[in-house]
This record gives structure tokens, C-alpha cells and sequence, in this order.
């Protein structure tokens, strides 16, 4: 690999994260109709259901955190001993009073007691869409990007993983298939430089393969604002990949002392905007969409504005998130 080659994917990996935080932050403003959309489109205001500060993301990318953390430390998040970290990253977060926290997982997390297991933490979330039949929310494919970083390259862990990380708050299988599309749709993006979800339908069954297979083209046909309300797992993920779809792509050529250069212009941040003015669940699908987009595009193609004042729990700044991608992804 040429130094070129390494530094681009070392922005990518970078990107993943703070693509999915300055998302989060630039939504949480307009969550659920908080504030009205100005002529200008989305600003970094805070406010939102949290009260937040501008460019402070919210419970997305916080539970992100507690995923990204314990993949930084190394040896993934297949094993029981790497899930149980996680969900007791999840417990500490929660007992620290998040200003927002969706309703599902504030229940989960309460059943599975103080310092839950793995297996606690799943069992009350299978409980949960047993009594309820419907847990199918968004809450779990917001705070997926890290699994792709943990195991790149590696389909079978990333499924895995994917698969088990979701099944600590949410128990319907919807969730997890979703998870698994996405964490495969930015595992590709960071090593192949290409914006694709429909790659990760072969780890499908044929059940999920067919479902998801009708959804992607719903989304495709567009357009993306009639994805709402999208606190459902289905139509937040077809919210995200919409908005992205949608979005125009208008690269422009750098030239430097070695050899021209492709830039992806404007279309992390037109994409966000996008994703953010279809309303509804703001700061959660546009948390999603920039974890992909951050993928295939890296922090650099990030506004500086929004990298600069990008923070959040537990007191990081955005550039701390990035050394723990990098530390996800083996540095």
C-alpha cells in the first residue's frame, strides 16, 4: 500500500465517527420538530429534546462511545467478555443521567440490573419485544458504525458482531438485519472507497434478503422525505440510505506535486442536509447516514466548523473519537 493509499484509509476509518457525531449533532437541534428549518438548511444550534450544546451530539453517538471503547482495546466484540463491557459501558452511561435516552432502551437497561452481562442485557431485551411484539426501533443500527471498525475485512465477525451488539437493547430480528446491512455498507466504504448496502443482502436468509431487498428500492425510488416518522428501525435505515442516494455527487479534481487527485466536494455534508430535512427523528438518521458517509468520503470532506465544536459524553472532543477509530481499526 503507498503512503497516499494508507493516509486515505486512514481518513476513512477517521471519518466513520466523526462522520456519525457532527450527523448526530447538526440533527439534534431539529428532533422531533424542536426548531423549524431556517433558509440556510440544518446549523449547528444544540438545543433539541436534551437541551444540548451546539455541536454536542447526543445519545447516538454516546452508545456508539460505549461500543467504540471496548473495540479500541482490541480483540473485537464477538466474545461474551467484549459484549459484557459493552453493555455495562451502556449501564454506566445510562446511570449517568443522559439528558435523552429512547424509551426502549431506558426499560432494557433498567431490567438487566446495575453491572448487567451480556446475556443479561440480551435476555432483557428479548423479554421486552416478547411482551410488546414490536421493538423494532432505531435505536441500535444509530450506534453500529463501530462494529465495522473493530473487524474490517472480516464478514463473518462483522455479521456476528453486528448482529450480538443489537441484540443488547433490541430484540426484534429486524434490528439486527439492519445492523448487519449497515456495518457491512461501511466496512466496504472504508475499504473500497464505494457506497453500496445491497452488498451485505447475501448474509441475509432468504426471509430477511426478499424484505430488505423491497425496502432498499423503496428508498432508491425515493423521494427521501417520505421516509417519516422514522423512529422505526426500517424507515430510519431507508430514511439514511435515501437521503444519501438522492444526494448529488459533484467531485472536483486537486492537483499536487505527485498526481491529480479526486475530491468528493460537498456531498457528506448536502447528504446530511438532506437526511435532516425529512424531519421526524433528526439527529438518529442523520447519525446513521454519517457514519456511512464519513466511510466512503473520510473526516476530511467534514466541515471544519462543525469538526471544530464537535463533543460529547463522556467529555471527548471529536478528535479523541477519531484516536479510538483508529484504535478500533488496529491503528
Amino acid at each position: 500500500m503507498s503512503t497516499q493509499e494508507g493516509a486515505g484509509l486512514r481518513d476513512r476509518v477517521a471519518g466513520v465517527m466523526l462522520g456519525a457525531a457532527v450527523g448526530d449533532a447538526l440533527g439534534a437541534g431539529y428532533e422531533f420538530e424542536s426548531a423549524p428549518l431556517g433558509p440556510d438548511g440544518p446549523q449547528m444550534i444544540g438545543g433539541g429534546l436534551g437541551g444540548f450544546a451546539p455541536g454536542e451530539w447526543t445519545d447516538d453517538t454516546s452508545m456508539a462511545w460505549c461500543v467504540l471503547e471496548v473495540a479500541a482495546r482490541g480483540g473485537g466484540l464477538c466474545s461474551e467478555r467484549g459484549l459484557t463491557a459493552v453493555a455495562r459501558n451502556f449501564r454506566a452511561w445510562f446511570d449517568s443521567g443522559p439528558a435523552d435516552i429512547g424509551i426502549q432502551t431506558r426499560q432494557v437497561l433498567w431490567s438487566a440490573g446495575p453491572a448487567p452481562t451480556a446475556a443479561e442485557c440480551t435476555s432483557a431485551a428479548a423479554a421486552h419485544f416478547a411482551r410488546n411484539g414490536r421493538s423494532a426501533g432505531n435505536g441500535s443500527l444509530m450506534r453500529t458504525a463501530p462494529v465495522a471498525l473493530a473487524h474490517l475485512g472480516d464478514t463473518e465477525a462483522i455479521v456476528r458482531a453486528a448482529t450480538a451488539v443489537s441484540a443488547l437493547t433490541h430484540g426484534d430480528p429486524r434490528t439486527g438485519q439492519a445492523c448487519v446491512l449497515w456495518s457491512l455498507a461501511i466496512d466496504r466504504a472504508v475499504r473500497e472507497q464505494v457506497l453500496d448496502i445491497r452488498s451485505g443482502l447475501t448474509e441475509l436468509d432468504d426471509e430477511a434478503r426478499g424484505y430488505w431487498t423491497d425496502r432498499i428500492d423503496e428508498a432508491e425510488q425515493g423521494p427521501p422525505g417520505r421516509f417519516t416518522p422514522n423512529g422505526w428501525v426500517v424507515t430510519a435505515l431507508q430514511a439514511a440510505w435515501s437521503a444519501i442516494h438522492h444526494t448529488a455527487i459533484h467531485p472536483t479534481v486537486i492537483h499536487d506535486s505527485q498526481a491529480p487527485a479526486e475530491s468528493p466536494g460537498p456531498h457528506l455534508a448536502d447528504s446530511l442536509v438532506t437526511a435532516i430535512g425529512i424531519g421526524n427523528d433528526t439527529d438518529t438518521v442523520a447519525a446513521i447516514a454519517g457514519g456511512l458517509l464519513g466511510a466512503r468520503w473520510g473526516a476530511a470532506a467534514v466541515p471544519a466548523d462543525w469538526r471544530r465544536i464537535s463533543h460529547g459524553y463522556p467529555g471527548l472532543t471529536g478528535e479523541e473519537l477519531i484516536e479510538l477509530a483508529l484504535s478500533a481499526a488496529g491503528g
